[in-house]
């Protein structure tokens, strides 16, 4: 459901794979449709604009929601109490309780629920992963990133929730944690009347800062804009050892580490050990991957823990703290402990 600018890859992913077979395509424009009809091999494939199409089908086992945030919560409960597998864009939702409820009815209905958290399925993140856990970075100190570009600007949801999702899943899953506090703060030039469906406050924020607080005392700052044209894909973790960077827009080295240390010599600081290490990773498509792990946890039963439910659910509980922290201009904001 939906072959936008993200869900048309949704398509070609599946539209190829040997186990699937895939037997119908939604989108409320036809041009779309078209366009997935012309570029694939969908002879076969019925092509509708209402979702409600599907209910006539009896050969349906998953699907795919590839939609607006807002439309996530109706669309991904209509096709688990069909009995659907169900394969989602990230958010979740846009509400925590909601992504509770959605994740408990799925293992409720022993139906499968994976939300599409592509960076924790790229290879250099998971070979970062290996890096982090391995204690090659010796202390862990403190986590930086920065994600700008100039557009897409969305008009249903702010920087905030278009963006942040990505380093905050990469985090969480370098540091083995999730934060315990919040911080957000922003600011609104383009769009200042306009409201997200969850917020009271009108404005979507162009512009956001955020910091984690994590249990053990590790701290992360996210540097969020969609009017910057310094495009910037770059998250880096800093331990005593070394700097950890994952650079997605360096084709070449998208992931290195950056070795080096502090000596002391007669009360003074002298770098060390430095030298830049190039990390080998595999070219697999990180979306390739998604789509091959929805298979296998539905052919298996077993629910992945890697981007299953509860992770979109424990995603979209902090980015709704970073909202409040937002709204009160930048203040510490605990996040609750998400009750599964």
């Amino acid at each position: 459901m939906g072959v936008g600018r993200w869900g048309v890859h949704f398509v070609r992913n599946f539209a190829q794979h040997p186990q699937v077979d895939l037997v119908a395509v939604v989108d409320p424009h036809p041009s779309k449709l078209a366009y997935c009809q012309a570029h694939f091999d969908l002879d076969r494939v019925t092509l509708a604009t209402e979702w409600e199409a599907l209910r006539e089908l009896d050969n349906l086992d998953a699907v795919v929601i590839a939609t607006p945030a807002s439309t996530h919560y109706a669309l991904i409960l209509d096709a688990l109490e069909c009995g659907y597998h169900v394969l989602t864009e990230k958010p979740l939702t846009l509400n925590p309780t909601e992504s509770i409820e959605l994740t408990r009815l799925a293992a409720q209905k022993k139906l499968q629920l994976l939300v599409d958290h592509t960076y924790l399925f790229n290879p250099a993140v998971e070979k970062g992963q290996e890096i982090v856990q391995s204690g090659q970075l010796g202390e862990l100190r403190y986590g930086y990133a920065a994600r700008t570009h100039l557009g897409p600007v969305r008009q249903d949801v702010d920087a905030l929730w278009d963006l942040a999702i990505h380093d905050l899943a990469i985090f969480n899953r370098w540091l083995g944690q999730t934060p315990i506090q919040v911080r957000a703060r922003g600011r609104t030039w383009l769009q200042p009347e306009r409201t997200m469906t969850i917020s009271a406050e009108p404005g979507l924020a162009d512009l956001v800062w955020l910091t984690l607080f994590y249990p053990d005392g590790f701290q992360a700052e996210i540097h969020l804009c969609w009017l910057n044209p310094d495009k910037q894909r770059r998250l880096c973790l800093v331990g005593s050892q070394g700097s950890l960077i994952f650079d997605e827009l360096s084709s070449d080295a998208p992931l290195t580490f950056q070795h080096g240390y502090l000596e002391i010599e007669s009360e003074h600081f002298i770098p060390a050990g430095q030298y830049r290490q190039v990390l080998e990773v595999e070219g697999t498509e990180p979306l390739a991957k998604v789509c091959d792990r929805f298979l296998e946890d539905i052919y298996t039963g077993s629910s992945s823990s890697l981007s299953s439910g509860w992770v979109g659910a424990e995603l979209v509980q902090i980015l709704s703290c970073l909202t409040l922290s937002l709204q009160q201009q930048g203040e510490i904001v605990t996040v609750p402990q998400l009750l599964k």
